[in-house]
């Protein structure tokens, strides 16, 4: 495999929280997929498992950087899911499965953690 590239990202979950206070279903739409708005919904308090979903696109996006055409991605072009086994996932849709595919398949490997006040995410991207 071909390293593609790593992006890092660290949210502040005060600025989650207030940003789903004041404009939840305008954040909910514009960041999250149907699936990540299905599971975020279901959480007592999401604020915790958004931050830690922003900072995980982020970082993918950053990791795919390197690939032309790499800025037309966006926020719902980038899922986290769950593996099988529950670990954190990462499907690409839109611009970002566009690119997997022009690069014979990228395959994004991610890591998330969260604290009482952050969430954050490193992504790696690698090619065939």
């Amino acid at each position: 495999m071909t390293m593609i590239g790593v992006g890092i990202d660290l949210v502040d979950l005060e600025r989650i929280r207030l940003l789903l206070a004041n404009k939840a279903e305008y954040a909910m739409n514009r960041f999250f997929s149907d699936h990540e708005r299905q599971y975020l919904a279901s959480r007592p308090d999401p604020t915790g498992h958004a931050a830690a979903r922003i900072a995980a696109k982020e970082a993918v996006y950053k990791a795919m950087q390197s690939l032309p055409d790499a800025r037309g991605i966006g926020w719902r072009d980038i899922e986290v899911s769950r593996d099988r086994e529950g670990r954190p996932a990462i499907l690409l849709h839109g611009v970002a499965a566009q690119l997997s595919q022009q690069h014979g398949g990228l395959t994004v490997k991610i890591s998330l953690t969260h604290s009482a006040t952050s969430a954050g995410a490193i992504a790696v991207v690698e090619g065939p």
